[in-house]
């Protein structure tokens, strides 16, 4: 797959460097990996998956992030080993980071079976005092199910610890994310493990990883190092489950805002920007659309509500974030609707398949959601996105009426209007006259607000996006496609 050509030089070895284990080679677990190598760490990188195992042996990535196949490719078999023997990365392991998918479960619930898995196998194989680490989302108290797994199998208290170290990675910048921090939680019930993992993180918390001239650049520096919070493992459980919940009701909230605002022919970019100047608000997150989606906002704020739940609290303002999310997608669907008259028969070109821009990830993505509908009412798709046509083709079904293009024009050729559904770069900068001339029509139906409506009419367009006042274009003096 295609990534930036960027290469860096490693930066010099961490002052007290730690060997850690990693186990799970998914997002995070790949991610944290090839990070603590980055640091100065030696990692041992576990996976139970041989393909994917020697894939990433060969130096392949088998996901779209910026600078993770410069930073594997300068760090494999040195820094980072990466093997499907789990006792050769438990056996030399200070830290054992557990990585793995903790999913939803048809109650809302996080389903724990794989760590469950993961903790009985670590039991089995350890040789000596490991503090594990829980790096996969998970609700709170489970660092206390966690030892009582460890406890079922035989071993004793002084052998381990329990820590939760929640990632806060975003798709398409996890590695600067991860490097450059807002935060690092740390939530150590002991001062024997929560020395450990200031130890891990000092090459971020000290700065001495910043110094390095090779260093990836960011918001960090040796003078202004990432912030290390040490907490109860219980609080970082929860701080890691409420923030997303938290962004996750800033973009329904806006999406609401957004909504109302079409009814009094307001502008919910001028709104979010009134906001969003409130230092208390500020302005991220504040970008009306087709709703959140992803491997994380979903799971997460289901799965913290069910927490509340099992714990009696009444947080019914979550089932709101989650239905006004749900019915955002059901709004922009009757704008399509409204704009064409009718649907059957007609073609669309969609313009995006992930769920956000820079990556390739279409889990819970309004777009595939989206396109399924389309397809339900028996309009053909024609569908592009710069990363995630081969994901999308494992989930979309496989159907006659659904193509997929070499580009956006390409999409639109012939088509009765595009819909756009994913924030990517490239589409906010099409060559409106080109796209005009491939339209059968020249609607424009924006899920992501990427263009201005004064820029869109005066170019030709029908314009539809969210929270704003479509303008709609005469097509008189337009050319006829293909007269007769």
């Amino acid at each position: 797959m295609s990534q930036s050509p960027v290469s860096y030089p490693a930066p010099s070895r961490a002052l007290s460097p730690v060997t850690i284990c990693v186990i799970g080679s998914g997002y995070v677990g790949l991610v944290a990996a090839v990070c603590f190598a980055e640091m100065g760490h030696r990692v041992f990188c576990v996976d139970n998956n041989e393909t994917k195992v020697a894939q990433l042996q060969r130096g392949e990535v088998p996901i779209f992030e910026e600078h993770l196949p410069q930073m594997l490719a300068r760090h494999l078999n040195g820094g980072v080993t990466f093997t499907t023997d789990l006792a050769e990365g438990i056996h030399p392991a200070e830290a054992v980071f557990i990585a793995v998918g903790t999913p939803q479960g048809s109650s809302g619930a996080a389903d724990l079976s794989y760590v469950e898995a993961v903790v009985s196998q670590i039991a089995q194989v350890m040789n000596g005092y490991k503090v594990l680490v829980e790096k996969s989302t998970v609700p709170v108290y489970t660092n206390e199910w966690i030892t009582r797994c460890m406890h079922r199998h035989g071993v004793p208290s002084d052998q381990f610890d329990i820590v939760s170290n929640p990632e806060f990675l975003r798709e398409g910048t996890a590695i600067g994310d991860f490097l450059h921090p807002d935060r690092i939680v740390v939530g150590a019930n002991n001062d024997r493990s929560a020395d450990l993992l200031r130890r891990i993180y000092a090459p971020l918390t000290e700065g001495s990883y910043y110094a390095q001239p090779e260093a990836l650049p960011g918001p960090c520096s040796a003078t202004q190092p990432a912030t290390l919070v040490i907490t109860s493992a219980q609080s970082a459980e929860i701080i890691k489950h409420a923030s997303n919940a938290f962004l996750a009701m800033k973009i329904s909230f806006i999406n609401a805002v957004a909504n109302l605002a079409e009814t009094v022919d307001a502008n919910i970019e001028d709104i979010a920007l009134g906001m969003g100047l409130d230092t208390r608000i500020g302005p991220r997150f504040l970008r009306a659309g087709l709703g959140y989606g992803g491997s994380c906002f979903p799971k997460d704020v289901a799965a913290f509500s069910w927490v509340a739940e099992q714990q009696g609290v009444d947080f019914s303002l979550l089932n709101e974030v989650r239905a006004i999310n749900d019915r955002q997608l059901d709004l922009f669907f009757e704008k399509i609707h409204s704009a064409l008259w009718t649907l059957r028969g007609k073609k669309i070109a969609a313009l995006g398949l992930a769920f956000k821009s820079d990556t390739d990830d279409t889990r819970d993505s309004p777009a595939i959601a989206l396109i399924r509908r389309l397809l339900d009412a028996g309009v053909s798709v024609a569908a592009f996105d710069p990363a995630a046509i081969e994901s999308a083709q494992g989930v979309l079904p496989a159907s006659d009426a659904l193509t997929f293009a070499a580009d956006p024009y390409a999409a639109a050729e012939g088509a009765d209007a595009v819909v756009i559904l994913t924030e990517w770069k490239q589409f906010a900068s099409l060559d409106l006259q080109r796209l005009n001339r491939a339209l059968k029509f020249p609607i424009v139906i924006d899920g992501r607000n990427l263009y201005a409506p004064s820029i869109m009419r005066d170019h030709g367009f029908t314009y539809v996006s969210i929270g704003r006042p479509a303008v709609y274009a005469s097509t008189q003096g337009r050319p006829r496609r293909n007269p007769l």
